[in-house]
């Protein structure tokens, strides 16, 4: 597997995969690279459907001119525990950043939600993400204050007063019901729109039927919700050899929930 930047070349061999619709990691298999290196090279440059191969080569130029080679080395510098590979690291924290931006988190944020998501406790101080992301307490500060707003971070303090800022299971919950519910001020706003201009008219036709739109998104989204929270705390599914694992072959009821079905997923697509 190659390493190293891509080439024009590559990046118009991109261009022609995306225009035939093939999948990232069809693309990748055919230039002998792996799928994420696909993904954050498309998503960081405009997306499958803005994707330019010229101006994806020279804006990344522009971008290793102003990083430098200091900053390159750093970056796959950092001891990781569990014997990971440093640079597999942070190219995957880059591509996951990359696809958070693509949602609609601006960068900071962004950068933010990937060290706490790819953190194993879930939880880092203030500190801890100033000294990972080599940026001032403030822009860490405005970053959690936004999170926090859109249910995506929570705060808590250890046992030396510290605040904390944490990623946990039942965040994703709540950050999807809180998205779901602030779809009901535009409902209202609309139906509002409807007695205003006049109910047999086509603009009230229009909104009315934005609100309903909404509401019925609103209502699938909380119930999909509901029903899938168990999958938040699903425990990995056990070996056959588990020791937990009765005789007969069935799960001990006493080890947690049973695996959820492999088809829930989590989107980030809001």
């Amino acid at each position: 597997m190659p390493g190293g930047r891509l080439t024009q070349q590559e990046r118009r061999q991109i261009a022609l995969g995306l225009a035939d619709s093939l999948p990232y990691a069809e693309i990748a298999r055919r230039l002998d690279r792996p799928t994420s290196t696909i993904t954050r090279e498309v998503m960081r440059n405009g997306g499958p459907t803005a994707y330019r191969a010229d101006l994806a080569h020279r804006a990344t130029e522009r971008r290793a001119q102003r990083r430098g080679p200091a900053s390159s080395r750093a970056a796959g510098s950092v001891p990781q525990p569990h014997g990971r590979d440093a640079k597999a690291v942070a190219e995957y924290e880059e591509t996951l950043t990359t696809v958070l931006m693509a949602t609609g988190l601006p960068k900071m944020m962004a950068r933010v939600l990937t060290c706490l998501f790819t953190s194993d406790a879930g939880s880092l101080t203030a500190s801890d993400l100033v000294q990972r992301l080599q940026v001032s307490p403030a822009s860490i500060s405005k970053a959690i204050a936004f999170l926090e707003s859109q249910s995506l971070v929570r705060r808590e303090r250890d046992e030396r007063r510290r605040d904390r800022y944490v990623v946990d299971d039942e965040l994703f919950y709540q950050a999807t019901i809180a998205s779901a519910r602030s779809n009901d001020q535009l409902v209202a706003t609309a139906r509002q729109g409807v007695a205003v201009l006049g109910p047999d008219t086509p603009a009230a036709t229009r909104l009315e039927n934005v609100a309903r739109f909404l509401d019925f998104i609103s209502e699938s989204v909380v119930r999909a919700a509901e029903q899938a929270r168990e999958v938040l705390h699903t425990q990995p599914e056990a070996s056959p050899s588990d020791a937990s694992t009765t005789p007969s072959g069935a799960p001990d009821r006493a080890a947690g929930p049973a695996p959820a079905p492999r088809a829930a997923r989590w989107s980030a697509r809001g």
